[in-house]
């Protein structure tokens, strides 16, 4: 039999990994990567230190794959998306078939956690499902969504209140009179500057965990521009930007 790990490594900090992730790390005998490029060169060498950190001094297999590129094709996001799932599946089954042997345990290692907003889990799986000899295990990670609540010190839901996770994209449609606490991810776009107006609260963060960490809290009315400006100069200056954030309706005043 051959093993895949799917491993949860937190939003950005190394010491987001858990301890069952560690014990992942530490028992595979090959870790597969997917180079995104010069410009996400820093989430490359995060991954790289972390095996450093937690693999041992026993040998172990790095093997590079160039992860597929975002294209415009497929009707539709979904079909994007379909399109560039499509890509990996046939790039990760070649790695399995050929870098992958009997009685081996391979990592994949996963931002924030597998369950939310990545393809891996559906990936392995259908990979699994033509090969019998392929079994597989997901450890959970530390979700930017939880890491942008702790950095700013809040719960993630108000009491008894509802909390969405959506993509950016979605917030235009949103019923903000019962939606309670929403957490907004893969913004590419400037969805937050739709919302100036509606009486809303943010709470912002970029690059959770790392060295260029950034928080912004407060009326979404007074803060969306100055956003705006500093997600286009993050970009500029990184090349690639993590970013979520919690938008919920602005609380009364006390007393």
């Amino acid at each position: 039999m051959r093993h895949i790990h799917i491993v949860g490594i937190g939003a950005g900090h190394p010491d987001h990994l858990t301890l069952q992730a560690v014990a992942a790390i530490a028992r595979s005998d090959v870790f597969f990567l997917f180079d995104k490029g010069q410009d996400k060169a820093q989430l490359s060498s995060l991954r790289h230190d972390m095996i450093r950190r937690h693999r041992g001094d026993s040998p172990y297999r790095l093997v590079q794959g160039e992860s597929p590129a975002w294209s415009s094709r497929g009707p539709g996001y979904e079909g994007i998306v379909a399109d560039l799932n499509r890509r990996k599946t046939i790039l990760t089954g070649q790695l399995i078939d050929t870098e992958l042997a009997p009685g081996e345990h391979a990592a994949i290692l996963v931002w924030g956690d597998p369950a939310l907003y990545d393809s891996t889990i559906r990936i392995i799986d259908a990979l699994g499902a033509e090969r019998p000899d392929l079994t597989y295990d997901v450890i959970p990670g530390i979700s930017s969504v939880q890491a942008l609540a702790a950095r700013h010190r809040i719960p993630l839901n108000l009491v008894g209140d509802p909390v969405t996770i959506t993509p950016a994209r979605r917030l235009d449609a949103m019923d903000w009179e019962s939606a309670g606490t929403v957490v907004a991810m893969l913004d590419g776009g400037d969805a937050l500057t739709r919302l100036v107006g509606r009486d809303l609260e943010i709470f912002y963060g970029a690059y959770l965990g790392m060295a260029q960490e950034k928080l912004l809290a407060g009326p979404l009315d007074g803060l969306a521009q100055a956003i705006a400006v500093y997600r286009a100069d993050a970009r500029r200056q990184h090349g690639w930007i993590m970013d979520s954030y919690l938008l919920r309706r602005c609380r009364p005043a006390a007393g």
